[in-house]
């Protein structure tokens, strides 16, 4: 058992978010998610892990999961999560038979991925870890929509053409406003066994050049090892078959990094829904430590308006109407030619929001009392109009 790590959790009693992502299949990414997540659990810290590839689950049979037993249900209708090596955990494959592949469609995919999220009975956490599938598509669109991810780690090789696709990933991630906790290189170099040689197969060097170059923390190197499969085909993984064989040691380093006080909330305590009139709901306000240009740290509403306060220092006021107007909703504006189709004279001077909830880590959802509730406001958008020509957002 390692020294206890305790985790800064986000204000509330939100666990602090974490997907672990890649651009790419094939570079080890559920691996490397399954040994996190039991090397947090070893080191103190409540876990949890959504296995988020819906369409190839994997991580039940690398922790040694019986997948033939469905998942039973609590008094409150909520999945009871399956647990080994300490770690809470959900997957398709416990809903589905081994050989049976799981048909669906976007929808249906988005339904599960909140149904994994939301409705499991995850009890206290720290931390919840989001096993993403590889790529840049509709389940990463759909987390990073639906919850307040903290932080996004992005897994690759050193191959040139792994760590290229990584790119994209990281910049998919910044598009919908979720921070990069940092780059893992995996398969970085295998030691011989008989003469201690390091070989680099896929080259060197890759991961740590790509997080300096973004700016981005380099959490490490994780060198090719035999016993990794093998531990995971036989549902133990490393960190608990071999913890002081060199690849075990840098999971427990990565694991003690994302679990440690660098990663922490730079924005409003998400997620939230705020009934104006009510108050109810009203998200709590927060100390900037970040610096994040559109990230909101307090959020506000009176006669003058919508108040933002940035992570960054600088604040806002934006009047109920200007928000009104600058919606972008495909019933304001056209969603080809982009020209406005709301009448600007048939909003009432007097109007103002009446409900705002947070979307994902990027934006605001705006209900107002002329029953308009279809707009979304990005952050970025909401900073960009301040002190803006409204006819020009």
């Amino acid at each position: 058992m390692k020294n206890k790590t305790h985790p800064t959790k986000q204000n509330g009693n939100q666990p602090r978010m974490i997907a672990v992502s890649s651009g790419k299949g094939g570079v080890g990414k559920s691996t490397v998610s399954a040994n996190i997540a039991v090397a947090m659990a070893r080191s103190g810290v409540r876990v949890g892990l959504v296995d988020a590839d819906i369409y190839g689950p994997s991580i039940p049979g690398m922790l040694g999961l019986d997948t033939n037993t469905p998942p039973q249900m609590n008094d409150e209708n909520k999945v009871i999560p399956s647990e080994a090596f300490g770690v809470k955990i959900i997957s398709m494959a416990m809903l589905t038979a081994d050989d049976q592949p799981s048909i669906l469609r976007g929808p249906m995919v988005a339904k599960y991925l909140r149904m994994f999220v939301a409705q499991v009975e995850w009890g206290e956490l720290d931390i919840l870890l989001l096993d993403l599938p590889p790529g840049t598509g509709d389940i990463q669109l759909t987390l990073a929509q639906a919850f307040p991810i903290l932080g996004a780690v992005i897994v690759s090789t050193p191959q040139d053409v792994s760590l290229k696709i990584a790119r994209r990933g990281l910049r998919m991630m910044e598009q919908v406003n979720v921070p990069i906790a940092g780059v893992i290189e995996n398969m970085s170099g295998f030691t011989c066994p008989s003469c201690g040689e390091v070989s680099h197969i896929f080259h060197q060097g890759g991961g740590e050049e790509i997080a300096a170059d973004i700016k981005v923390p380099f959490l490490g190197k994780i060198p090719l090892d035999p016993a990794i499969v093998d531990s995971g085909d036989n549902g133990s993984p490393l960190v608990v078959t071999n913890p002081d064989s060199p690849a075990a040691q840098t999971f427990y380093s990565i694991a003690k990094e994302l679990a440690g006080p660098n990663l922490a909330q730079n924005g409003v305590v998400l997620p939230f829904n705020w009934a104006i009139e009510t108050g109810l709901g009203k998200p709590a306000p927060v100390t900037a430590s970040g610096g994040i240009h559109n990230q909101p740290c307090s959020l506000d509403f009176d006669s003058a308006g919508l108040h933002i306060g940035w992570a960054d220092g600088e604040s806002a006021v934006l009047p109920a109407r200007d928000l009104r107007l600058a919606c972008v909703c495909a019933a304001c504006r056209d969603e080809v030619t982009g020209a406005r189709l709301l009448d600007y004279e048939s909003v009432p001077l007097s109007i103002a929001p009446v409900r705002i909830w947070s979307i994902g880590n990027y934006a605001l959802g705006i209900a107002f009392s002329d029953g308009h509730n279809s707009g979304i406001f990005t952050f970025e958008a909401l900073r960009q109009m301040q002190g803006a020509n409204i006819e020009d957002v």
